[in-house]
């Protein structure tokens, strides 16, 4: 009994194999994604730069209790050891960076010494750029 289940075993995987094997040729796999239908070989322009608002322009918020929305690249490494927002975001730096301070209910002290949980700031705070280009048509009311 157990050879007849480990040849059926067998006989399946190669023909699983033998199967993918037949569409191996790029040339003739269509794709079907949010960008559209295309080859796999296809090449696609690149999507336009996105456009972040001038500097010092705040971007309105959408919905009530959304936190703010970053107007800049938001490309700062945030590790344990290092938080790349507070470069110019902490308090003793804001004002002379001319950045918005980091909010008082992310801090424990009065020296500005952020909370751990509202540390790693890209949980919450996304950038927001004006992209040309919608991939996936948005419903959200």
């Amino acid at each position: 009994m157990k050879k007849l289940i480990t040849l059926a075993a067998v006989m399946l995987a190669i023909s699983t194999y033998s199967g993918q094997q037949a569409h191996a040729n790029p040339e003739t796999v269509k794709l079907s994604s949010l960008a559209g239908d295309t080859q796999v070989t296809d090449v696609r322009p690149a999507d336009e730069m996105p456009v972040y608002p001038t500097r010092g322009k705040s971007i309105e918020r959408t919905f009530v209790h959304q936190p703010p929305i970053i107007p800049h690249k938001a490309t700062y490494s945030i590790s344990a050891d290092k938080n790349g927002c507070l470069t110019c975001h902490s308090w003793d730096k804001a004002k002379r960076m001319k950045a918005t301070p980091v909010d008082k209910s992310h801090v424990m002290d009065d020296k500005g010494t952020v909370n751990g949980m509202y540390y790693f700031c890209d949980q919450c705070h996304v950038p927001q750029a004006e992209n040309k280009q919608q991939l996936v048509e948005n419903t959200f009311n």
